[in-house]
């Protein structure tokens, strides 16, 4: 909704989007929080810093959708 709003309103988003930028903070603020979610990304990140040092290829990043 956050970049949707943005896309429709240009320079004015500061002004226009404030709500979809305050729920789009609290969803964040949520999954940062979460100590799982946390230490998902850890492991992921870990994963793959070891199978870069290990052939030197970087993998490419996921778009989210």
């Amino acid at each position: 909704a956050f970049t949707k709003c943005c896309q429709e309103t240009g320079l004015l988003m500061v002004v226009k989007c404030r709500q979809e930028n305050t729920a789009l903070k609290d969803c964040l603020v949520g999954y940062y929080s979460d100590p799982l979610f946390y230490e998902e990304c850890k492991t992921e990140y870990l994963k793959q810093r070891e199978e870069y040092r290990a052939t030197g290829i970087k993998k490419k990043r996921q778009k989210l959708t």
